[in-house]
């Protein structure tokens, strides 16, 4: 048993999921709170935001060309 399950392996298994959730999870909460919130954040909640997304930022690039972030407009002119 100590021979499947050492440290070597349980360092790599540790390390795929911190750099998982790192790069794909919360990114993608963070898109998708950007998304829902953008036109009625208060003051603290945008600088909170401005915040993660400086800390997550080589996430955010990973997925900015698939998400389209665009504002949506009310359609006139």
């Amino acid at each position: 048993m100590e021979s499947i399950l050492n440290n070597s392996v349980i360092t790599f298994v540790a390390y795929v999921g911190i750099i998982s959730i790192y790069l794909f999870v919360i990114p993608l909460i963070l898109f998708y709170w950007m998304n829902n919130r953008w036109n009625v954040m208060g003051k603290l909640e945008r600088l909170g935001v401005y915040g993660l997304v400086f800390l997550f930022f080589p996430g955010l690039i990973l997925f900015s060309p698939f998400l389209n972030l665009r504002l949506r407009g009310n359609n006139e002119g």
